[in-house]
């Protein structure tokens, strides 16, 4: 790893390689990929798999029954407050976009109790079980890393240091490493290539590279390709992002039960945040680490084997995908016809109306990603995957999928309507406020409250927001090691509390930014396909206003509404001040300098953090009791040259 690290950043460093096709290859091992139709009556779901544990409508009842009585008690306050006078339209329509809001936000509680439930158990592997000590794999696995115009030396550090992690198992015979290019530019390819020449010297695994002429349907291509052409001679692939890396152990245990679940598919790790530089992306990275497994913990028990797939740091049974996941070109022009764009749950559905399972697990450590690096760069990215997931409501009727597979395709278009849900709930609860005269009593309010529906309202939605990141909190503390690792109970609580008030003033900001994008691809506008920006030391103020003009339009409309009701200032302070300084908070929180100095002050510490922990970053920050000794654990400094690559 360090050896590779150091050849690519010699200044001298030769480019041999020619930019066509390349004898870099295996054998070929064809496997036929037929595309499944949503229309086809003929595909029906199979029955349950043995992975679905026996109890799980008992298990969906508490999640969306618990879901639906919170909604109940929220929707009192402005129900009784509505009915004072009788109903008008105003107020209906406000109920209307008020009530799928809540339900959103109360199943993401109810879920994260379970979560939470299950991780205080010791739970997490009741369902699908993965071994302490896994032994060497009796099949065969690729690595698939797809690349579209990326950093080829961070790539393939990464790609070094999955390779060494499997070395020091002694099992680099039984995973082959494949590199599937996309880049569009040459000059990029020629630094992949560079990249591999060096990486062949030194990797124990067979390593192999290939780079398509045409970019046809994107990854999902990209990774449809590979299997008809080598699928055949592989049982398992592991598909990663250009910013993924996996501990070898996670790799093992992975291979381990697939091996012993025969029925099983997929599944998907829940990949945790590495790297991260900037005050915007530790912001992130702390959320993940801090509540991601609470979340994951909870979807992995109402999901069972109808779970989802996130598109990458997933294990895939090659021939299940091959007979059951071709994607389908939906009728229509873009951005709703054509190939599909969010092609992952769209894949887990697939699999799983064919009779394959399909696992979430959040019982194994040493799954990373990265996060974008600003604010900028992650509205990009989510503009993408909007037009990618409202795409999914033209296979919300597709025949033979499980219902809970059409839940988390409605899940995922629910991800972006809620925006302009909640823009569309602002703008008329300002025009119900209009109709009325100016009560300064509801200024003062906020300072001398009095119990009400619309207090019971303001309590319960509170919870339900930052319940699950208290449950992330209280979990990390109630286990001696982990509060160790993230710093001792006072750093804890003061990331906690960071992280909140962060999330909440960049709420508003990006709620715009995908009502905005909610919008444009309702307009027929195709976003097109960027490649994501992995690393970066802050934005010009000239980008971020570009960037933030209808942050800021829609900032200025509320506060002219409230020059007519100057009572409700407080009320809509939260939501109009982020919105007038956006393009601040966006230079802001992309500020390395800034993340670095929040971090050394305590705040939004992390197990990755050095001098914090012991623990390398690829393998996080938990480690369940059953994996309290580890394989061979590779030393910090190798991981971390990967994250800093």
């Amino acid at each position: 790893m360090s050896n590779l690290a150091s050849r690519l950043q010699e200044p001298n460093l030769r480019i041999e390689a020619p930019i066509g096709p390349i004898p870099w290859l295996p054998p070929e091992a064809p496997l036929s990929m037929p595309r499944q139709e949503p229309e086809d009556e003929s595909a029906l779901v199979q029955s349950r798999p043995a992975s679905s544990p026996p109890d799980m409508l008992s298990r969906r009842i508490a999640v969306f029954g618990g879901a639906f009585i919170m909604t109940a008690l929220v929707a009192m306050g402005p129900a009784v407050l509505f009915a004072r006078e009788g109903w008008d339209k105003l107020e209906i329509a406000a109920f209307a976009v008020f009530l799928p809001l809540v339900l959103a936000v109360a199943c993401w509680f109810c879920s994260a109790v379970a979560g939470l439930s299950v991780l205080l158990g010791g739970r997490e592997q009741e369902d699908l079980e993965f071994p302490a000590r896994p032994s060497p794999p009796k099949t065969r696995t690729a690595l698939l890393m797809p690349l579209y115009n990326e950093d080829a030396g961070a790539a393939f550090a990464r790609l070094a240091a999955m390779d060494s992690s499997l070395a020091r198992l002694g099992v680099s015979d039984a995973f082959d490493i494949f590199v599937l290019s996309d880049s569009t530019k040459d000059a990029v390819a020629l630094e992949e290539q560079s990249a591999f020449r060096a990486f062949r010297v030194t990797a124990h695994s067979h390593i192999f590279y290939r780079r398509r002429v045409e970019n046809t349907e994107r990854k999902a291509g990209n990774i449809a390709e590979w299997v008809r052409r080598f699928g055949g001679a592989y049982d398992f692939m592991i598909v990663l992002d250009a910013d993924s890396i996996m501990a070898g152990e996670t790799v093992l245990r992975l291979v381990n039960a697939m091996e012993a679940h025969p029925r099983v598919g997929l599944i998907q790790t829940a990949p945790t945040i590495t790297g991260a530089s900037t005050l915007f992306a530790r912001m992130q990275q702390f959320g993940v680490r801090m509540y991601g497994r609470v979340a994951a913990a909870g979807l992995a028990w109402w999901a069972g084997a109808e779970a989802s797939y996130w598109g990458h740091n997933a294990i895939v049974r090659v021939h299940a995908f091959a007979s059951a996941a071709g994607l389908p070109i939906l009728p229509g022009v873009k951005p709703f016809g054509g190939h599909v764009l969010s092609h992952d749950v769209v894949e887990a559905a697939l699999l799983r109306r064919a009779g394959w399972a399909v696992h979430v697990t959040a019982a194994l450590d040493g799954s990373c990603e990265e996060t974008p690096p600003t604010m900028l760069d992650f509205m990009q990215r989510d503009h993408r995957w909007c037009q990618g997931n409202l795409q999914h409501l033209k296979l919300l009727r597709a025949k033979g999928l499980h219902p809970i597979s059409r839940l988390q395709l409605a899940m995922g278009c629910m991800a972006y309507i809620s925006s302009p849900l909640w823009f569309a709930a602002l703008v008329i609860g300002m025009a119900i406020q209009l109709q009325h005269p100016v009560d300064w009593s509801t200024f003062w309010y906020f300072l001398n409250p009095q119990f009400t529906p619309f207090m019971l309202t303001s309590l319960l939605s509170g919870a339900l927001l930052i319940g699950p990141k208290v449950m992330g909190c209280i979990l990390v503390m109630s286990r001696p090691r982990e509060r160790r690792e993230f710093g001792g109970a006072r750093t804890i609580l003061k990331g906690l509390g960071m992280e909140i008030f962060l999330s909440a003033a960049l709420a508003p900001v990006l709620m715009v930014a995908n009502t905005k994008s909610v919008l444009q691809t309702l307009r027929g506008r195709d976003v097109g396909w960027k490649p994501q920006q992995r690393d970066a030391d802050g934005v010009s103020r000239a980008d971020a206003y570009r960037a933030m003009g209808w942050q800021l339009f829609t900032g200025l409309c509320f506060v002219v509404a409230l020059c007519f009701r100057p009572d409700l200032s407080v009320c809509f302070a939260p939501i109009v001040l982020p919105l007038l300084f956006a393009p601040q908070l966006a230079v802001w929180t992309s500020r390395r300098s800034h993340g670095d100095a929040f971090a050394r002050g305590g705040f939004l510490v992390t197990p990755d953090d050095p001098g914090v922990s012991a623990i390398p970053a690829v393998l996080g920050a938990r480690q369940t009791p059953a994996y309290a000794a580890p394989l061979h654990v590779e030393a910090r400094p190798t991981v971390a040259s990967a994250a800093a690559l």
